[in-house]
């Protein structure tokens, strides 16, 4: 025998099949009040952040690329000013928003050798390699290279976890050795397309991109992104500095110059970085790799449209399976 409530909720299934109308606004209606649930909001809010995050780490490679071939600034100098005073902008969010964490950082001495290992052997390296690669091929190139990170992690995790790759982790390994093996040769095993320096300074880039996950594994959840990230910046652009006095050979660049340069520090470095680690909090690590792989088709795109770089279809080819591995290693 059915209950009062079966009857009512029969008698509404019955009502919105013989109007559709009115079963399209109840469909509506629910999506809304889904929308408006908080939790919701947050994964939404965070998936614009990575995307955002990610579109502008596209236009990094792009705004180094037009200094590097419109106005011949030299890599060094434009690493030691990018990590200065993008750093410097980590730091005042950090002082205005987490001053606590940030002091602490600063003043617990048993930190001190694992901050200067992160940022001599993970973002300097990183940092210097990219630019290196971007110079050397184009931003997209660059971007997709860094996107090998993964094998290194996944090589990282075998060893730690004392494990051998899984069938999709070798799956995923054998897709980025062809995308790099297309994005080198052309698909003509007998030349590489692009230098053999820069092919180098791409699997550097990928291994400094790994470093950045693996090494502050015990600093980053005590201190945080934002002071971690701003003080590594600051001591390796300081390091790079007190070497290369960079302040003795400021290039002189015109207003679009100067323009690319903001760009660089503000758009491709600073916001790049903390709207994708926003992101990474908001919706966590994997989501967010995944919805990160829009800095290489952001880096390619930047690049044909405003510098007029031209990609061979056997490199997108390449392109495509290097983001096919992300997404099978996530």
């Amino acid at each position: 025998m059915l209950s009062d409530q079966d009857i009512s909720s029969k008698a509404s299934l019955n009502v919105l099949s013989s109007n559709p109308n009115q079963a399209a606004r109840a469909a509506r209606r629910r999506w809304r009040e889904r929308l408006n649930d908080q939790a919701s909001k947050k994964l939404i809010a965070g998936a614009a952040a990575t995307l955002i995050g990610g579109a502008c780490w596209g236009f990094s490679g792009t705004a180094a690329s037009y200094l590097f071939t419109r106005c011949h600034v030299d890599v060094i100098w434009l690493m030691g000013a990018r990590q200065v005073l993008a750093g410097a902008l980590f730091i005042l969010v950090g002082l205005i928003f987490d001053r606590k964490r940030l002091i602490g950082l600063w003043t617990d001495r048993k930190h001190w050798l694992d901050m200067l290992i992160f940022s001599l052997l993970a973002i300097l390296m990183n940092q210097f390699a990219y630019l290196m690669t971007v110079q050397l091929t184009n931003p997209g190139t660059a971007t997709i290279m860094q996107c090998l990170q993964l094998l290194f992690i996944m090589a990282f995790s075998c060893v730690h976890g004392k494990r051998v790759p899984r069938r999709r982790e070798v799956l995923a390994i054998m897709l980025a050795l062809t995308g790099t093996f297309l994005i080198a040769t052309g698909g003509d095993p007998s030349r590489l397309s692009i230098p053999p320096l820069g092919l180098v300074m791409g699997l550097v880039t990928a291994l400094g991109a790994a470093l950045i996950t693996i090494l502050p594994g015990r600093i980053l959840p005590r201190y945080g992104s934002t002071a971690v990230t701003g003080t590594a910046m600051v001591l390796s652009g300081l390091v790079v500095s007190t070497i290369t006095h960079p302040w003795e050979s400021i290039p002189p660049l015109d207003t679009e110059g100067w323009i690319a340069f903001a760009v660089l520090i503000v758009v491709g470095s600073f916001l790049a970085y903390f709207l994708y680690m926003h992101g990474v909090k908001e919706i966590g690590a994997m989501r967010a790799g995944l919805l990160g792989t829009i800095e290489p088709i952001s880096a390619t795109l930047t690049s044909a449209l405003m510098l007029g770089t031209i990609f061979a279809p056997i490199e997108i080819v390449g392109f495509a399976l290097i983001i096919a591995m992300v997404y099978l290693a996530m």
